[in-house]
């Protein structure tokens, strides 16, 4: 089968097998390694892009689902001039990570969170990362990260 969509911002076409999943697609045949693969089964939010500007586990849905889609990855959300998204450096700021594995899923999830909300608060910071794991930290810093990085979103 032929898929094409944008990546990125960039027009992407490839060939894959109907059964290809986005997750796949995005790692393997584009080396968008960012996009972490972690339990196959869309419970821990490693794999999670944007697509059409929501966040989505890649790894739960088919390459071929998304086509005509505009897909983001954590590659593409920091600025053209190579500094870190508000988000990124929210959570370096705030150590939001440890082993690195789950971030770029997190930050794809806290940006449309503060998309949707643009002043959560802990209650609904923990809400919206519900389905991100992370079996380093104890979350709070997790937290203070996405709360600091929404502020600095607005501005």
């Amino acid at each position: 089968m032929n898929v094409s969509l944008t990546v990125n911002g960039k027009p992407v076409e490839c060939d894959i097998e109907e059964r290809t999943l986005l997750s796949d697609l995005l790692r393997e045949q584009l080396g968008l390694t960012g996009t972490h693969r972690g339990c196959d089964t869309a419970q821990c939010g490693a794999c999670t892009v944007h697509l059409d500007g929501v966040a989505v586990k890649s790894c739960n849905l088919l390459a071929l689902q998304a086509a005509g889609g505009s897909v983001t990855t954590i590659e593409r959300i920091a600025a053209g001039d190579g500094s870190l998204h508000p988000m990124q450096e929210a959570f370096r700021e705030c150590h939001g990570l440890q082993c690195g594995f789950c971030t770029p899923g997190m930050v794809m999830s806290a940006i449309d969170l503060v998309r949707r909300c643009p002043e959560p608060d802990v209650g609904a910071i923990r809400e919206g990362l519900e389905g991100n794991l992370c079996r380093c930290t104890g979350y709070d810093n997790i937290v203070q990260a996405v709360a600091l990085g929404a502020r600095h979103m607005r501005g």
